[in-house]
């Protein structure tokens, strides 16, 4: 299928509400990467065990082919795909691309956004039953008045979208099965973006956050399950390698003092998932699994 037929096909809700099988809802795991994934073994030791609970789905370039062992999570999990160029609206597109395809398998709730230096910080579990349970989804979405923020809003775009509904925030989202299908089937707004939101507006910074700030703000908890460090400064977070993994940085992670809001009540657990880490952190990691991260 192309995109305008995958995306039609994504979309098609049944009418009837209750389901006519027996249906165990799944977490969605959606990378989207140029290459390789260096923590497919920290990810198939926290998948291990759970089967017919998740879901893989990886977008990579097209010329570029997994190789993996048939015992793997990520095997035959590639997905059709096209080129993505950083800061541009096929960056959307992949999302979209990733979103739809998931959307294909009924059983698919929850959907989690990934990159190739992404990992998780708490096991299957505690990761599951926190996404399946909550009543809302997590996009990062804030009022940014500085140039980085209401500065790369287009004029353009008005009367669709006005200059108080823009929002910026994280690319590595979370979505709910109803606001999947919501944004694969919009194309409005998509094109908007498409069309204004150029050369130096970075769409996947400002399209989820936007949109779910105008049609579904009571949906979403305006923050992100994906950890990043941004005290560093400039236009990439930083990146943890080899000599960065410990026990007590891992732990900060999981534990890191904040108090976050989930389901109404006040909780320390904020974050499921990492990044940036370099591939280097990969054995330093693995050695932490059973005594930090619980898997």
């Amino acid at each position: 299928m192309n995109d305008d037929e995958l995306f039609w096909r994504a979309t098609m809700m049944p009418k009837v509400q209750e389901y006519p099988f027996k249906r165990v809802p799944k977490v969605a795991f959606m990378f989207l990467t140029r290459g390789p994934l260096p923590f497919t073994p920290l990810w198939d030791r926290f998948f291990k065990g759970h089967e017919g609970l998740y879901s893989v789905y990886v977008h990579a370039l097209p010329d570029y082919k997994f190789n993996v062992s048939k015992n793997s999570s990520f095997y035959k999990r590639q997905i059709p795909s096209e080129d993505v160029q950083w800061g541009s609206i096929t960056l959307l597109d992949a999302e979209k691309r990733l979103l739809a395809n998931a959307l294909l398998d009924f059983s698919n709730e929850r959907f989690v956004l990934l990159s190739e230096s992404c990992i998780p910080v708490f096991n299957f579990p505690t990761v599951y039953e926190y996404l399946i349970n909550s009543a809302q989804s997590f996009v990062q979405s804030y009022d940014d008045d500085s140039p980085r923020g209401r500065g790369r809003y287009n004029t353009r775009m008005r009367p669709a979208i006005l200059l108080s509904q823009w929002r910026k925030g994280s690319e590595w989202f979370e979505l709910n099965r109803k606001l999947a299908i919501d944004i694969v089937a919009d194309y409005k707004y998509h094109r908007i973006f498409q069309k204004h939101c150029r050369p130096s507006c970075y769409p996947d910074e400002h399209y989820l956050p936007t949109y779910l700030n105008m049609f579904h703000g009571s949906l979403n908890a305006n923050r992100s399950v994906t950890w990043v460090d941004w005290s560093r400064g400039g236009p990439h977070p930083a990146t943890y390698g080899r000599e960065s993994i410990t026990e007590r940085f891992i732990q900060s992670i999981r534990n890191n003092g904040s108090i976050c809001i989930y389901n109404n009540e006040p909780t320390s657990i904020c974050y499921l998932f990492a990044r940036k880490f370099a591939p280097s952190a990969l054995k330093p990691l693995l050695n932490l699994t059973s005594t930090v991260m619980g898997f």
